[in-house]
């Protein structure tokens, strides 16, 4: 985690850098990754918060490796991603490419792909590529980007060090167990994670994050026996091994989780609560 260091330019992988946001916080962990990728040119990918001094270390960045940046792809459009490319576009003259934005209130409105991507596409990075993979779950726009020495950008997808939030009506819990096992056995040498350090071991992160969320799974369902209950009650019992100033986020999650058991006939809603069926 020592080169974890807001600002500054840390190499992570042939043709691929990082530069970390000044934006340390409970959701975002040590801050905003964003990477720049690229052979003769630069793509940044998730270029951050709206942030005029992680703008200027994204530019520095440039002038220091020599390449002109031209292009700005995004994982997703949360706030703490996305908004930073109006400035880096009007910097530079970059084109944008990415998910369209949802419509649930959390996202950043200001983002504009130039051109949409979707699954399968390939993204040219100035001699080398990345590969577009559909992966909701965090939230449905989620994209992630693998290259072709086998690194995954995974933006929200996985992170380093904790579990992503699952937050409805975008995020979905039945769409990110999809999106994991999607990922497995494609290839992926190492993992490039929009918050914290890069993941080795991408095979085994998988299969324990699968195996976390399922256990998580059957708690709740395990939680559901007897009376109704609400999300507030609920959130008590399932999360008790997180730190209950987290139990206002973690409802979020818990709240995927319940969807997912009512899709999957194990569980439903009524006026007094949850329950199991």
């Amino acid at each position: 985690m020592a080169s974890l260091i807001p600002g500054q330019l840390t190499p992570i992988g042939d043709h691929a850098w990082r530069v970390l946001a000044r934006n340390p916080g409970m959701m975002t962990g040590p801050g905003t990754n964003s990477y720049l990728f690229g052979k003769d040119s630069l793509t940044v990918i998730d270029p951050g918060p709206e942030d005029q001094e992680h703008l200027q270390a994204l530019l520095q960045a440039a002038r220091t490796l020599g390449k002109p940046i031209d292009q700005v792809v995004v994982t997703h459009t949360h706030r703490d991603h996305s908004p930073g490319a109006l400035a880096l576009v009007a910097a530079t003259g970059a084109r944008c490419l990415g998910p369209s934005v949802p419509d649930d209130g959390l996202q950043d409105e200001s983002w504009q792909a130039d051109r949409l991507l979707a699954e399968g596409d390939r993204v040219d990075c100035g001699g080398v590529s990345l590969q577009v993979i559909e992966t909701p779950g965090h939230v449905g726009n989620h994209l992630c980007y693998l290259s072709d020495d086998g690194m995954l950008f995974t933006g929200d997808h996985l992170i380093q060090g904790s579990t992503v939030v699952i937050a409805p009506p975008s995020g979905s819990m039945q769409a990110y167990f999809a999106s994991l096992r999607k990922l497995q056995q494609r290839g992926i040498t190492r993992m490039a994670p929009g918050h914290g350090d890069l993941i080795s071991g991408p095979e085994e992160t998988l299969t324990h994050t699968l195996a976390h969320r399922q256990k998580r799974e059957d708690k709740v369902l395990d939680a559901l026996s007897g009376d109704p209950q609400t999300l507030a009650v609920l959130v008590k019992v399932v999360y008790d091994d997180v730190p209950e100033f987290l139990h206002g986020v973690a409802q979020f999650s818990l709240q995927a989780h319940l969807i997912k058991l009512a899709e999957d006939g194990k569980a439903e809603e009524t006026d007094q609560g949850w329950h199991k069926t």
